[in-house]
């Protein structure tokens, strides 16, 4: 199944998404920068204004007075819409003269701000920006201290701001579109070469297993040799199974040839005693060839990786006591003690009552076919342990690893289909066991073991 997400679209998000939060907190500073540099610019026009007007006030007939030029005013006046206050006052805060009566402030603000005071305020329903200018007569006969206040409307200043942040939006979002082609075009070659894997992928015939040639960055390369390791298990199983059904093939193909050659032989027989032996061979090799068919279904099933059985509490020592119970009859009749060692308690492991049954019947049925007068099963607990001893012949130390591979014979029985150790080695694999094969009782015969989990419940 083929998802709609993609790793070009997660980049492509989680780079866009800080790009978007810092172009709005660009955006917001751009806001506050020109409301704060259109303030800037006409707070000199204010400054300019109370300056202009401090210097036409003069002392006349005991008493301040004002001869106010236009110019003093419309330098203010930027916009048809904009209006524009002025009033003066004297030293005890008595108005002199102006076109409107203005709010004064503190003596401390304007105090702190060394004579030049601005502030935004609200005066009969308007929004105001008003400058007040605290200065003396400059005069050798009369120094009487005023205050010129000046305020006019907003309307230039948002104005001046709405300019500016228009100006700073071009180039913002100018900025924006080319770090955004920018990034589309960095992520896109930044993939291509994972593209370029793909592809190769997509277009290596199925049927090959050979390494990957093909030049990647580094990351990439780090994958592209773990593919080549994949691929390496791969062969390596497709071998192991080639070789396997090879062997299959053969073991079968030879009893198969048997029966036949049994048969062809009986058909030109006309003794019914000849027909019977015949038969009563022929039912001997098909007996064979089914439990040689069996084995290679367990062992083929055990070597699958996807076969993950679910494992449940089994007691060791009652599996042990129906696997002997299953096959003394046939040691009975060669002549063979077979018995069960196990504790009073029982012995519980995780795992699967018919599989452990399978191996412990493939290594009764072995120690019988090689010779053993004498097989034990064993169970210990603490940890649990399910044990087989003989004293046959035994299996010298050194093919003791080989006896674990398919088809490998400890002798030129053929009876013997060289799987049992096998399977047993694959049943253990499944349960988590440990799988050994040691020496039997005075270094006579084979004890093959296997230890499970000590926190077996």
């Amino acid at each position: 199944m083929i998802t709609r997400d993609s790793l070009y679209r997660r980049l492509l998000t989680w780079l866009l998404l800080p790009m978007v939060a810092l172009g709005g907190l660009m955006l917001f500073q751009a806001w506050i920068d020109a409301r704060q540099t259109a303030d800037r610019a006409f707070d000199r026009l204010l400054e300019a204004a109370t300056l202009a007007i401090a210097e036409q006030v003069q002392w006349q007939d005991d008493r301040l007075w004002l001869d106010l030029p236009p110019a003093a005013l419309e330098m203010l006046a930027t916009d048809a819409e904009e209006r524009v206050f002025y009033a003066i006052y004297d030293n005890r805060g008595r108005f002199v003269t102006g076109n409107a009566e203005l709010p004064g402030a503190s003596d401390e603000a304007i105090a702190a701000d060394g004579g030049l005071h601005y502030r935004d305020i609200q005066w009969h329903g308007m929004a105001l920006r008003e400058g007040i200018r605290r200065t003396r007569l400059e005069d050798w006969r009369q120094r009487e201290r005023f205050d010129v206040r000046v305020a006019h409307t907003r309307e230039g200043r948002e104005r001046l701001a709405s300019q500016l942040l228009r100006g700073n939006l071009a180039y913002i979002l100018g900025m924006a579109l080319l770090a955004a082609a920018t990034l589309v075009i960095a992520i896109r070659t930044a993939l291509a070469p994972l593209t370029r894997l793909r592809r190769a992928i997509r277009a290596r015939d199925p049927r090959t297993l050979a390494p990957l040639e093909l030049p990647l960055p580094r990351e990439l390369a780090e994958l592209r040799e773990t593919l080549n390791e994949l691929l390496a298990r791969m062969r390596r199983v497709r071998a192991n199974q080639e070789r396997f059904i090879g062997d299959a093939s053969h073991q079968l193909r030879t009893p198969l040839a048997g029966l036949s050659a049994r048969a062809e032989l009986a058909l030109r027989q006309d003794d019914p005693a000849q027909w019977r032996q015949a038969l009563i061979a022929m039912q001997e090799t098909s007996t064979r060839t089914s439990r040689l068919a069996m084995q290679l279904l367990s062992l083929t099933r055990l070597d699958n990786p996807e076969y993950r059985p679910e494992l449940a509490p089994v007691a060791l020592d009652e599996i042990a006591r129906r696997a002997v119970k299953q096959h003394w009859s046939a040691c009975h009749r060669d002549g063979i003690d077979l018995g069960v060692e196990a504790p009073q308690n029982t012995v519980e492991v995780q795992g699967l009552d018919w599989q452990l049954e399978e191996a412990l019947g493939n290594l009764i049925d072995n120690a019988r076919r090689y010779g053993a007068r004498r097989i034990t099963v064993r169970i210990t607990e603490a940890p649990p342990v399910l044990e087989v001893e003989d004293d046959g012949p035994g299996i010298p130390e050194a093919k003791r690893l080989l006896m674990l591979r398919p088809f490998h014979r400890g002798s030129d029985d053929p009876d013997g289909s060289g799987l049992g150790l096998a399977i047993v080695d694959g049943i253990a694999r499944t349960h988590g066991a440990r799988l050994g094969l040691a020496d039997g009782h005075d270094g006579q015969g084979l004890k093959v073991t296997l230890s499970f989990p000590g926190d077996s419940p």
